[in-house]
């Protein structure tokens, strides 16, 4: 049996790496991936503490499912707003963004 220890480490290097790239990377699609990683960790934490705390309930993995289908949405947003970005600068660096405002 696995311990929560390993989970909860696997989720704070999961919101780490995702703090990191997204302060650190300069590219639109970069910086939603780090987004992503970041709700990944808080779902592992969901389903973690679920299991360890209540074994026979599903409210962990209810909310877990309902995160991934609001960091789905999400996703569908960020994308198309990016793709929109894209066609009117030729360009998706967050430094060109200031280009829209013209």
């Amino acid at each position: 049996m696995i311990h929560l220890e390993y989970y909860l480490v696997l989720s704070t290097l999961l919101l780490f790496v995702g703090i990191y790239g997204f302060f650190v990377r300069r590219n639109l699609l970069t910086i939603l991936i780090s987004v992503e990683l970041i709700l990944n960790a808080v779902d592992i934490n969901f389903a973690a503490f679920n299991r360890f705390l209540f074994p026979e309930q599903f409210e962990g993995y209810f909310f877990a499912m309902f995160a991934i289908g609001i960091s789905a949405a999400e996703t569908a947003v960020a994308i198309a707003i990016i793709i929109n970005i894209y066609r009117n600068i030729r360009n998706i660096q967050v430094r060109n963004l200031n280009e829209l405002k013209h």
